[in-house]
């Protein structure tokens, strides 16, 4: 079944359609106009769409429909089908599709990172297995509602948590979709309820454009990542925030016309970036 999946995949399709296809997966709309060998695909796609969907499952994948739990999903994990890696409201198809022919797209998105403060005299104090278990639930809790937020969860390493709001999950407002993660991010991790945390983290909330895509690795094996300024700049952000607080860029106050009356602005230098940026501070 999964080679057909891929064969049909392949019938008079190039790389740039792989491109064209992920970018449409990403943002909701094509650059230019629908490519001519698209229209096969999606009728392929409508029909494939209307028979999983009568297959039992809750939910099923928000893109195609495949069952991802119950009996459909148990079923089709016999062809390969499972959870995205990115949250699991979404199957593996695309992605592996984007793995496999390391294809990927310059968007425009909103994200949020999340780092924990003072990691490492917390690890000295906690030792290693209790670190691990209190990382362990730091991934889980922020996953949690990052996924309710329809977001990609696009990496949990180290003690960070990375999310992408992209446009066709999120819609056009993500800006602000991101900043509300963002404050449900630190509330569930204990910030704002008039106590100490049960883990100190800041966060970063940035919009701008990035390479969010497959990059190739040694032997074959590929990430999805995102790449660029943008990403970059967010990641500076979050090194910035104390704990408890949620730095904003300016960039994702326009977009998001977000409300930011009464919130302290503060102009950071930030590592690889030539002038200062100015942020909104917003403590949870």
């Amino acid at each position: 079944m999964e080679d057909f999946y891929y064969k049909i995949m392949n019938w008079a399709i190039d790389k740039k359609f792989y491109n064209e296809t992920w970018y449409y997966y990403l943002t909701g709309e094509w650059r230019d106009s629908m490519p001519v060998e698209f229209r096969f695909w999606q009728k392929y796609s409508e029909f494939v769409f209307r028979s999983y969907s009568r297959l039992p499952s809750d939910p099923h994948c928000f893109e195609c429909g495949v069952p991802m739990a119950g009996f459909g999903g148990n079923l089709l994990r016999i062809i390969g089908s499972a959870p995205s890696s990115f949250s699991p409201r979404l199957c593996n198809g695309c992605e592996k599709s984007a793995r496999k022919y390391e294809i990927g797209a310059e968007v425009e998105l909103s994200m949020i990172f999340a780092d924990v403060r003072d990691s490492t005299p917390l690890a000295e104090s906690l030792g290693p297995s209790g670190f691990k278990d209190i990382i362990g639930k730091f991934y889980k809790e922020t996953s949690k509602v990052l996924i309710e937020r329809n977001a990609m969860v696009n990496r949990l390493m180290g003690d960070q948590v990375i999310a992408l709001f992209v446009p066709r999950f999120v819609g056009k407002n993500h800006a602000e979709v991101a900043l509300e993660a963002a404050k449900d991010l630190l509330r569930v991790t204990g910030h704002g309820q008039g106590k100490e945390p049960w883990i100190p983290v800041g966060a970063g909330v940035h919009t701008g454009t990035a390479y969010v895509g497959a990059v190739g690795a040694a032997e074959g094996v590929t990430e999805i990542a995102v790449l660029g300024i943008a990403p970059t700049l967010c990641s500076r952000l979050s090194s910035k925030a104390a704990a408890g607080e949620i730095l904003i860029s300016e960039a994702s106050v326009k977009s998001g016309n977000l409300d930011m009356n009464g919130l302290e602005t503060r102009s950071l230098e930030l590592k690889g970036v030539s002038e200062p940026v100015s942020v909104r501070v917003m403590k949870v």
